[in-house]
């Protein structure tokens, strides 16, 4: 059997074990009183910053830690102190590194969960070696610090491979791809009298998804796919002026698509909407006609 096949017959192996289940309860546990805020979700989302918030962060811990052996291996003994230090920054930037993180595991689930969940326990024993690297280091047993260093950077490594087959193979917190009508016309969308106040209804536009809600006279129209992961918005719920996905609890505001709370970073493609002869027709707001597409921005 070839490396890639083990890597492989491992990662299903985790994907169907259900005693790491126990494990995410545990970190349900923890990311529940996080996350309740909707400020603290989607800044720990990093909805503010329309990109995901954990992927960035964890260039600082492993930056640091990587620096620390390399003067481990290169810097002699005077770089002792350094390299200390370096264990140390990257030990409290784990910390808000590992905050995102658990955000983003909130909304995973099933073996997607499950490998999440192994990724956070890899990566917190990383962190674990990492504070009894620092902890020798300050009491002067350095060829134990540096021992502790290296066995924290193999687990860091396989928590990052972990990582990346949870994002690139299984697509978690990938945004998906909204298909937004051709811009410029009017499409009819639906009879003004089947739309029922404060519920959401799907409609089919020219093969593209839309979410249709009426507010007295007023309709409002969305992506019917959820930026964050294809969640379906025409089953979520409406409260104000927001519309819920049923999936993950990203809330877009119905008037533009924009993002009240996280998980989700890109906001939804919203439509123009008239009545005309009794239909509701959509169409693409000017501001994307003019090329700016409020799906990636």
């Amino acid at each position: 059997m070839s490396v890639t096949d083990s890597l492989r017959e491992t990662l299903h192996r985790i994907e169907n074990t259900p005693a790491l289940d126990s494990a995410g309860k545990a970190l349900q546990a923890a990311a529940g009183p996080l996350t309740r805020s909707d400020t603290t979700k989607s800044a720990l989302s990093g909805t503010w910053l329309g990109h995901r918030l954990h992927p960035l962060l964890t260039d600082v811990p492993i930056g640091a830690w990587a620096s620390a052996a390399f003067l481990d291996v290169f810097g002699g003994r005077h770089s002792s102190k350094a390299a200390r230090r370096l264990v140390g920054i990257g030990i409290l930037a784990a910390l808000p590194t590992a905050a995102a993180g658990l955000s983003d595991w909130e909304d995973t689930y099933g073996g997607e969960q499950r490998i999440a969940t192994t990724h956070a326990l890899v990566n917190a024993t990383g962190l674990t070696l990492q504070l009894l690297s620092w902890r020798a280091r300050g009491k002067g047993h350095g060829l134990r610090g540096r021992m502790f260093s290296a066995l924290a950077l193999g687990a860091v490594v396989a928590g990052g491979y972990l990582g990346g087959h949870l994002v690139y193979n299984m697509r978690a917190g990938v945004d998906v791809e909204q298909g937004p009508l051709d811009p410029g016309d009017w499409h009819d969308a639906v009879a003004m009298d089947e739309l029922v106040d404060d519920h959401p209804h799907t409609a089919t536009v020219d093969g593209a998804s839309v979410v249709l809600v009426r507010r007295g006279t007023n309709v409002y129209a969305l992506s019917a796919t959820c930026s964050h992961a294809g969640g379906p918005l025409g089953e979520g719920k409406v409260e104000g002026n927001v519309i819920q996905c049923p999936w993950h609890g990203s809330r877009f505001r119905l008037g533009d698509g924009s993002i009240a709370r996280g998980p989700a970073v890109t906001p939804q493609c919203a439509y123009e909407t008239r009545v005309t002869d009794g239909k509701v027709q959509v169409r693409l707001r000017a501001r994307e006609e003019r090329g700016v597409d409020l799906t990636v921005v």
